[in-house]
Order: structure tokens, then C-alpha cells, then sequence
């Protein structure tokens, strides 16, 4: 058998200027997400929990928390962007041109705007990336750029992270039957 890395995500050397990533997973964000967001936040603005106070707004319905859309889209971009990050150092320029309502479903993409060497931390760089969120319809409900420290590959703190295992993982019997 032979042992096959998983993903590890992208290194600071990785990152190039004008580079796209699409994010590979969609979310539905669902009236529990909206509800428990709103809740775990504090946020008192019934337009997010009251569907009373809110059909009687120009949206007719509850809208989506905007932290949230902003979480799922930055949680979106980790796999590609920042897997490899040890610290954000800023979010620019949040807009949010469209409104998000439960049932919609969020995609993600980000390009890499900038990068350069980190003059304090010879085991990484900082990049920036923007990133946009569309609905399903294609409809642009998240945007903002992003900065972050990315570790340079063979970084310390990420060496064997992955614990020795007593035994090792082989077929069974059964499997090797198979």
C-alpha cells in the first residue's frame, strides 16, 4: 500500500497574482442558521428573526444576518486560501449589493490580489485576496478583500502534525477478498 497525502491546502510560494479559486462547496443557509447566528451574536434587529416585523419591510421576509453571509463566505475560501494561515490581518472594502434570505443557496470564489514577503517572519508571506459570494442565481451578495499571514512550505509549526499511529492501517482479509 502505498500512503497518499490529503490536501493540504495552499503555501505562501503557491499564491500567484491574478489567480482564481473557486471554492468547491456551496451552503443553503437554512432559517436555523439565521436564527442561531442571530442568537449566538446578540443581535437584536428583529429584520433577522421576526418574520411579523419583517414582512412588513420592503423584503417581505426575514433577511439573513450580513455577519453571517460574510462567515460562510470567508469559511468557503479557507480550503483554498488560508488552510495554511496562522493570522488574518484585515477585511476591506465588506459590501453586501444583495440580500440574502434563508433557502439560498451561497457559492464562493476568490482571486489573489497581492503577496509579498513578510519582513518580520522569514517562515511566511502575506497575501491578499478578494473574494465574491454569489446566490444561485448568480446574484453577488458578498464581497471583500482579505489579508493574511500564509505559511511558507517546510514551516516549522507545520511539520508532523499527524500522530504515529501503534499499528498500521492495512486491508483486512475481507477486504483484500474484495
Amino acid at each position: 500500500m502505498t500512503l497518499k497525502d490529503g490536501w493540504k491546502g495552499r503555501f505562501y510560494e503557491d499564491f500567484q497574482v491574478g489567480d482564481v479559486y473557486r471554492h468547491p462547496l456551496g451552503r443553503t443557509v437554512t432559517e436555523s442558521d439565521n436564527t442561531w447566528f442571530t442568537l449566538l451574536t446578540m443581535n437584536t434587529n428583529q429584520m433577522h428573526f421576526n418574520g411579523e416585523y419583517a414582512a412588513k419591510s420592503e423584503f417581505g421576509r426575514p433577511l439573513v444576518v450580513s455577519t453571517l453571509t460574510v462567515a460562510i463566505a470567508v469559511g468557503q475560501s479557507v480550503v483554498d486560501t488560508t488552510q495554511n494561515a496562522f493570522a488574518n490581518l484585515g477585511w476591506e472594502d465588506i459590501r453586501l449589493p444583495h440580500p440574502v434570505f434563508a433557502g439560498d443557496t451561497l457559492y464562493s470564489e476568490s482571486i489573489v490580489l497581492d503577496k509579498r514577503e513578510s519582513s518580520s517572519r522569514p517562515h511566511a508571506g502575506i497575501v491578499t485576496i478578494r473574494t465574491r459570494t454569489l446566490n444561485q442565481d448568480g446574484d453577488e451578495v458578498c464581497t471583500f478583500r482579505r489579508t493574511f499571514y500564509a505559511y511558507k512550505q517546510g514551516a516549522e509549526p507545520l511539520n508532523d502534525l499527524f500522530p504515529e499511529a501503534k499499528t498500521p492501517l492495512t486491508l483486512d482479509a475481507e477486504e483484500q477478498r474484495a
